[in-house]
């Protein structure tokens, strides 16, 4: 009991993460470019780096604007490189822009000599060390960006679920890309600041695919992820503090734990049929209920 208050502000935090990420990351498993936030997030975390390099704090605004400036960058190339009849698939741009950001971070963070430490806290985080204002500031900023994916659902769906369609009515799929992805940054820029990229990158796909076990409709998987990445953080800090743990880490592998433990509960639903309940049988495919959804 003595450690809850000490655990109250990272718990907070880590239910906005789940909150943002597990909906941008219906969106990215169904564009099926699982790997963009990981790239994203490290992208970042090269801006971050180059900040410190330049010798600005990195936990400064400067370095804040630097990392988003980065983002953008990566926002505009992720958008140009999605072509409908492009013969290279977008996730290979995605791959090679995760690989390339994450070699020349490791080399400029060799030329800044003392500052090693700050490439680990850019990896696995520390959601330990947030405090109130940091919190709310992330939340007032996840609110705003929840409510312009809100207002622009419709058009945000119909480009990750029907592409084809989108582009049928007229509307411009590179410039809509651009948006999601320049939105995308600005969660992505603010969560590894706090939690670290392999963290965020968890937060952004295994609810989604641990929902996607059990769930077609949007609902029910947001509504499955969101209560997922709950219960997990819940333990992954507890879990980090009992045992003196990095929290970051710690809340990776709880997650990994407990989607194993799901997918092992989903093989023995369709092993044993009558397990489940009527009313969840038989589900329209999950496609075309996004796709509904969208208009």
């Amino acid at each position: 009991m003595e450690i809850l208050p000490f655990l109250l502000w990272p718990f907070v935090a880590s239910l906005i993460l789940t909150g943002i990420h597990a909906y941008l990351g219906v969106h990215v498993v169904e564009r099926g470019v699982i790997f963009v936030d990981l790239a994203l997030a490290q992208i970042a975390a090269l801006g971050a780096t180059m900040a410190i390099l330049i010798g600005m704090n990195p936990h400064g605004s400067g370095a804040y604007w630097l990392s988003l400036g980065f983002t953008f960058v990566g926002a505009g190339i992720f958008a140009l490189a999605r072509t409908r009849r492009g013969h290279i698939p977008q996730e290979a741009f995605i791959g090679i822009a995760y690989a390339v950001a994450s070699a020349t971070a490791i080399l400029a963070m060799s030329k800044a000599t003392g500052e090693t430490e700050h490439l680990k806290d850019m990896l696995v985080g520390n959601i330990l060390a947030v405090d109130r204002q940091e919190v709310l500031k992330t939340a007032m900023l996840y609110g705003a960006i929840g409510l312009f994916h809100y207002i622009f659902r419709h058009r945000f769906l119909m480009i990750s679920t029907n592409p084809a369609g989108a582009e049928a009515e007229g509307m411009s799929i590179r410039f809509w890309d651009f948006l999601f992805y320049a939105s995308f940054g600005f969660v992505v820029t603010s969560s590894v600041a706090i939690a670290g990229v392999l963290l965020v990158f968890c937060y952004l796909i295994v609810p989604s695919v641990g929902a996607m076990l059990f769930a077609d409709r949007v609902g029910r998987r947001l509504a499955i992820g969101w209560t997922m990445g709950t219960l997990v953080s819940a333990l992954g800090v507890y879990f980090s503090v009992l045992l003196d743990l990095p929290t970051g880490a710690t809340i990776v592998c709880t997650f990994g734990a407990v989607l194993v433990v799901m997918f092992f509960i989903y093989l023995f639903l369709r092993k044993h049929p009558s397990a489940v309940p009527e009313a969840t049988r038989s589900l329209p495919n999950h496609k075309e209920v996004l796709v509904e959804r969208s208009r």
